[in-house]
C-alpha cells in the first residue's frame, strides 16, 4: 500500500493543491476512493474498515452519493452496517435520515475531506469548507445540490420590458411583484425558476431576489448592509432542501431563508441582510393593479425553455421532496404554500400562516412579538401584509379598500394603507414558502392553518 503522504501528494496534484504534513490520513483514502484505480481504492477500503471512527459516517456517505464503483459501493454499505449496528439496507435518504438524527460527530478532518472531495467537481468549492470554516450549521447537512457555483445562472441587472410588450405572458402565470419608491416591477416565476435569483436595481437600492425553487420562496434582500455591498450568487449547495448563498469576496455560504453568512469567514459576525416585501400574485391581477410594470424580458442571454410550468414540472407535480431534510411536521403537506413572517429586530419569533386559509380570511389580525399587523388577501391570492397598530378592519372590497372598525375608508397600495387624513400603515416583508422549507428552516415556528 503506497503511504498516506504519497497518496495525499498524488491528490494534491489532482487537485492542485500543496502538500501539507497535517493532513489526516483517513481523509486521503476516501477521497481517493473517487481518484484512484481499482486496486489502491481497495487498499483504501481496507484502511478505513481497520481504522473507523463514528466520524467516518458521513465521509462515507458523501462517498456514496459520488461513486461509481460497485466494489466502493457494496463495502462502504457493509462497512456502515457493522460499524453503527443500524441494517437500514442501501438507501442514501435512509442513511441520512438516520445520520441527522444523531448527535453530531464532528471528525476532526471532516471540514478539510469536504474541501478536497468537492474540488474534485468544482475548484471553486474548496474554499468553502478549507480551514475548518466557522459554522451556525452543522456541516453534515450541506449537501452538493447536483451543480457548479452559479451552475443556475443568476440574472444580474435583467433586461425588463413594458407590461405592453410582454406578450409571452398569460393572465394566470405566477409572477413575483415588487414596487419600491414608484419603481413597479415584475419577476415572472417560469423565468426565475431556470435562475433563482435576480439582482437588480429597484427604486434606487440594489436587492437580490433569491428564489429556492425546491422550497417555493422568493426573498428580497438589499444587497448593501453598512455600507458594504455583498456580491452573492448560488454556491451549489443546499441546507435542508433550500439552496445556500455565497459571497464573492469572502466565498461564505449564507442560508437564504435567515439571510445569514452560515458557513465561512463572516460567519457570526452578526450580518443579517434587510429583507422588503414582495408578493406572490398573477400577471394578470399584476398588471391591472400596475399597468406600467416593466416585467422580465425572455431575453436572458441562456438558453432556456421559459414556459409555464416547464422548469420543475415533476418535482412540482407532487408532494415528494429531492433531498431528504431531517424532520418534516406533518400538520400541512411538504408543499402546502404558507405566508412566512419574520421581523429579527423585534426578537426570534416566527409566524407561518396557511395560504388556504388565508384564501378564506381576506383580512386576518395577528402579531409577531409586539408588532401588529393584518393581511389583506386579494381573489388572485396574493398576501400583503401592513402594521395596524391598534386599527382592526372589517372589510375589504377585494381590490383596494378597506373599512376600519371606526368606519374609517383605507386605500391599499403596494407600500402602505393610508386613510383621508392622510395616516399611514407601512407596508411589512413577508414571502410565501413550501411549508416543509420554512419549517426546516424555522422549527420554532408557529403555525395559523
Amino acid at each position: 500500500m503506497a503511504s498516506s503522504m504519497i497518496m495525499m501528494g498524488e491528490i494534491l496534484a489532482q487537485t492542485g493543491q500543496e502538500v501539507e504534513n497535517n493532513h489526516d490520513e483517513a481523509i486521503v483514502h476516501f477521497v481517493g476512493l473517487l481518484v484512484f484505480d481499482a486496486p489502491t481504492a481497495s487498499d483504501s477500503l481496507d484502511y478505513i474498515g481497520e481504522n473507523w471512527q463514528p466520524g467516518f459516517a458521513v465521509m462515507a456517505l458523501e462517498v456514496l452519493r459520488l461513486t461509481r464503483s460497485n466494489e466502493v459501493v457494496h463495502t462502504l454499505f457493509v462497512l456502515l452496517r457493522r460499524n453503527t449496528g443500524m441494517d437500514i439496507g442501501n438507501s442514501l435518504d435512509s442513511w441520512y435520515q438516520w445520520l441527522w438524527t444523531q448527535p453530531e460527530q464532528k471528525y476532526a478532518a471532516y471540514a478539510r475531506f469536504k474541501s478536497l472531495l468537492y474540488r474534485l467537481i468544482d475548484t471553486k468549492f474548496e474554499y468553502y469548507f478549507d480551514d475548518d470554516p466557522n459554522s451556525t450549521i452543522r456541516l453534515d447537512e450541506v449537501v452538493w445540490g447536483g451543480v457548479h457555483q452559479d451552475g443556475i445562472p443568476p440574472l444580474r441587472q435583467p433586461e425588463m420590458i413594458p407590461a405592453s410588450s410582454a406578450s409571452y405572458l398569460a393572465d394566470d402565470n405566477v409572477v413575483f411583484g415588487i414596487e419600491i419608491n414608484g419603481d413597479t416591477r415584475a419577476y415572472p416565476k417560469r423565468i426565475l425558476a431556470w435562475h433563482e435569483m435576480f439582482i437588480d436595481e429597484i427604486g434606487g437600492t440594489e436587492y437580490a431576489g433569491v428564489y429556492c425553487t425546491l422550497c417555493g420562496a422568493l426573498i428580497l434582500y438589499e444587497t448593501r448592509l453598512n455600507g458594504v455591498r455583498h456580491e452573492l450568487g448560488t454556491s451549489g449547495f443546499l441546507y435542508r432542501s433550500n439552496k445556500l448563498m455565497y459571497d464573492r469576496a469572502s466565498q461564505s455560504l449564507w442560508n437564504t431563508t435567515w439571510g445569514q453568512p452560515v458557513v465561512g469567514p463572516l460567519t457570526g459576525t452578526g450580518i443579517e441582510l434587510k429583507r422588503s416585501y414582495v408578493v406572490t400574485t398573477t400577471w394578470g391581477a399584476w398588471r391591472r393593479r400596475h399597468p406600467s410594470t416593466t416585467v422580465l424580458s425572455l431575453e436572458t442571454g441562456h438558453q432556456r425553455d421559459y414556459g409555464e410550468g416547464v422548469a420543475y414540472r415533476d418535482y412540482f407535480a407532487t408532494d415528494d421532496l429531492m433531498f431528504k431534510i431531517p424532520v418534516v411536521d406533518t400538520r400541512l403537506k411538504n408543499k402546502d404554500e404558507v405566508l412566512a413572517l419574520t421581523f429579527p429586530e423585534l426578537g426570534s419569533e416566527k409566524l407561518a400562516i396557511s395560504a388556504e386559509f388565508l384564501a378564506t380570511s381576506p383580512i386576518y389580525h395577528d402579531k409577531v412579538e409586539t408588532l401588529h399587523f393584518v393581511v389583506v388577501t386579494d381573489p388572485s391570492g396574493a398576501n400583503r401584509v401592513y402594521e395596524s397598530d391598534s386599527i382592526r378592519f372589517k372589510s375589504y372590497d377585494n381590490d383596494s379598500g378597506l373599512v376600519d372598525n371606526e368606519g374609517n375608508s383605507w386605500t391599499l397600495s403596494e407600500s402602505s394603507l393610508t386613510d383621508a387624513r392622510g395616516r399611514k400603515l407601512k407596508r411589512l416583508p413577508a414571502h410565501r414558502a413550501f411549508w416543509f422549507g420554512w419549517y426546516a428552516a424555522n422549527n420554532d415556528t408557529r403555525l395559523v392553518y
